[in-house]
């Protein structure tokens, strides 16, 4: 046999494109060719591959080889496909039976020992692999990453000649076990340890019954970052779906996936500093950003107007289409972004304006050199602007402080909201189109009239209109109203903190 035939799957975006590896041998003068747009990593692979089969025991065979790496148009990189270059020369020079080998995909870079070393983006290659019916042998320190997707046949190596007594064992090789991936439900940051703050914590509880975006607004200390970093415990749990679409881009990411953050949602809060590739991601092989990260979870950002104001533009598309698009001059790369939004600021430059008791000294013109940072059509886009004032000493302790809500009862409350938002429409209230919006917000006259009078004074946009019937929506939902009262649109109107101000 002189022609093998095995596949692989290539990385792009959060995909994971099937890669054909057809390995033939001819007669001439020993050389090893290959195609199919490979890139330098790719071509590099033919010296690990020669040691990696030498040094297994195998015979590297003295002869034409041409390595064809189908479809030609699509950029391999990386050293994942070494492992099926070189089962592929065995295979085509007779020292591998060639038969099994269309039941398998092979992901793993080689050592010139001929040991296995793990290879990034193993999830979706994982989905795709199970969704192709076929099984997957891998380095086995990727195995624990690729067991989270059931239904798959996993078969984890040390080595290249781990793999190939695999292949050549008279019964199947036995299938991976995963370790369990039960995610650990220990305590986390609870809403009880934040003291006073309720209609901040309303504001929350909100937010997360619709997954609305919010920003809060209060001097230093009064617990604008305590309460952002708790909004994760008080959502609901990921669904498997979820969890996996989530893990599947931190897999593509530089980082990698940790398999202990499984079924956790993100919760990512990048520096100020951080540019608007690193929000959005990019790079000559696009790979995703912090938004990206946050998928299914929370973008925190606090000291807002400390972010350049280009960088916060770059939020704007995807806070309205759940996705961002990465363009370069040979690639273009879709990754999903449907995260939650919460920002914090300061109500002016020194942080003080309005607090009781402080010396704040910033003229007008500062403050509003200070809060125009942040563009209108972005803060349009933000449903929630709540006020975070100082917490009086009196209920930061001593005997009679006030015992608080915990978050497992809101996330309680949160989690019904959420179920009578999927039923009705399919998706949360902030996902809503206008025409949706329109049929599921029904308004009586006095609602209306209420709505009419607050798009006046506060001059708010036709998105603003429909951000706060959305809110509503929610708001009346928690209260388990079948429709919107006045009540509820009020308090979804009052939220509109930045936008009375202006």
């Amino acid at each position: 046999m002189s022609l093998a035939i095995l596949f692989s799957r290539a990385g792009r975006g959060v995909s994971a494109p099937l890669v054909t590896v057809e390995v033939h041998l001819a007669n001439g003068l020993p050389a090893l060719n290959m195609v199919g747009l490979p890139e330098a990593a790719v071509r590099e692979s033919k010296d690990r591959v020669r040691g990696a089969i030498v040094n297994s025991r195998f015979d590297f065979p003295v002869r034409r080889i041409t390595i064809n790496l189908a479809p030609a148009d699509l950029p391999k990189e990386g050293g994942r496909f070494d492992l099926a270059i070189a089962l592929g020369i065995l295979a085509a020079s007779g020292q591998l039976p060639g038969d099994c080998l269309p039941a398998f995909e092979f992901l793993g870079e080689l050592a010139l020992s001929g040991g296995l070393r793990p290879v990034r983006g193993v999830l979706p290659a994982a989905l795709a692999a199970r969704d192709a019916e076929r099984s997957l042998m891998l380095p086995r320190e990727n195995a624990d990453e690729a067991s989270l997707v059931s239904g798959l046949a996993l078969h984890p190596a040390d080595s290249l000649l781990g793999v190939c007594q695999n292949l050549v064992r008279s019964e199947p090789p036995a299938l991976y076990i995963g370790r369990d991936h039960t995610p650990a439900r220990g305590p986390g940051p609870d809403l009880a340890e934040v003291r006073g703050q309720p209609r901040a914590k309303r504001a929350l509880e909100v937010a997360a019954a619709g997954g609305h975006s919010m920003l809060m607004l209060g001097p230093p200390g009064s617990g604008k970052s305590m309460l952002a970093s708790r909004l994760p415990g008080v959502l609901p749990p990921m669904t498997e779906q979820e969890a996996l679409e989530s893990a599947a881009i931190q897999s593509v990411s530089h980082r990698g996936f940790e398999t202990d953050l499984w079924m956790k949602r993100p919760f990512r809060a990048p520096h100020h500093t951080a540019s608007g590739a690193a929000l959005v991601g990019g790079g000559s092989v696009p790979m995703p950003g912090e938004i990206s990260l946050a998928h299914h979870g929370v973008l925190f950002l606090d000291e807002l107007p400390e972010f350049d104001r280009r960088v916060l533009e770059v939020l704007r598309e995807p806070l309205e289409t759940g996705s961002i698009v990465i363009s370069r001059a040979a690639r273009q790369e879709t990754f999903p972004a449907q995260f939650q939004l919460v920002a914090a600021m300061n109500p002016c430059p020194c942080g003080y304006l309005g607090d009781e008791g402080s010396d704040c000294r910033c003229t007008e013109d500062q403050v509003a050199r200070y809060r125009g940072k942040i563009s209108g059509p972005l803060l349009d886009r933000v449903d929630i602007q709540v006020e975070v004032p100082r917490v009086p000493v009196g209920r930061l302790g001593g005997s009679g402080m006030k015992e608080e809500e915990a978050s497992r009862l809101v996330a309680d409350r949160v989690e019904g909201a959420r179920t009578l938002q999927v039923e009705r429409g399919g998706c949360l209230n902030s996902r809503l189109g206008n025409a949706r919006t329109e049929a599921f917000c029904p308004l009586d006259p006095a609602a209306q009239a209420l709505l009419g009078r607050a798009m006046e004074r506060l001059r708010l946009s036709a998105r603003g209109y429909y951000r706060i019937l959305r809110l509503a929506r929610t708001i009346a939902d928690l209260a388990s109203a079948s429709r919107i009262g006045s009540g509820h649109l009020a308090e979804a109107i009052g939220y509109r903190q930045l936008d009375r101000r202006s």
